[in-house]
């Protein structure tokens, strides 16, 4: 099989992190900060940072409309955290301006777990990742408020959802690239190469 080359969105937050644990999961993993880069890659990650920044880069590097066309086209895209948020259909309490990708049938409450100094690791199952509980990182955390009745809630903690998919779109609320457990990218790996298939 082909290596999937997936991007990360490279505008704000943790790129690095996810770029390290795409490698380590089997990917070809590159940056993305213009349209062309999009279009040549097959997955996308949205990284954690800060929702309504991503969302104003996004808009002003003219990403926006192609993120969302190939959302909708049936691109596989990940969001941690802010990238959640960018996935969900609708914010909860956005910030003046706030836009999102969309393409998950969820509603997200930003910063639920929260403030900075709030953060906090936790153990969390995640459905279809082998191996025991993976170490969540909260950082500023969102959780999901409700679902679609096509999104699956693939992990909850404290009552809340914080990892669902929908078709080829993954979320979590939590950091898994700062953990050095790669089993999350690997199965974001998966879906990719599953659907260039």
């Amino acid at each position: 099989m082909t290596t999937p080359a997936i991007g990360v969105l490279a505008l704000q937050g943790d790129v690095r992190e996810h770029l390290a644990a795409l490698e380590a999961a089997g990917a070809e993993a590159r940056a993305v900060r213009r349209p062309g880069e999009l279009a040549e890659a097959d997955g996308l990650v949205i990284p954690g940072g800060e929702s309504t920044t991503i969302s104003k880069l996004a808009i002003a590097f003219g990403l926006m409309e192609p993120l969302r066309e190939r959302v909708r086209s049936g691109m596989p895209a990940y969001g941690s955290c802010a990238g959640m948020i960018m996935l969900a259909d609708k914010i909860l309490d956005p910030r003046s301006g706030q836009e999102t990708v969309g393409g998950i049938d969820m509603i997200v409450r930003r910063n639920a777990f929260g403030r900075q100094n709030e953060s906090f690791e936790a153990s969390v199952d995640v459905a279809g990742v082998e191996g025991g509980p993976v170490e969540g990182v909260f950082i500023r955390a969102p959780w999901v408020e409700s679902t679609g009745a096509d999104v699956e809630v693939l992990a909850a903690f404290d009552g809340h959802p914080v990892a669902v998919r929908q078709g080829a779109l993954l979320a979590t609320a939590f950091h898994p690239e700062l953990t050095g457990d790669h089993r999350v990218h690997r199965l974001f790996t998966a879906m990719v190469g599953s659907a260039a298939r």
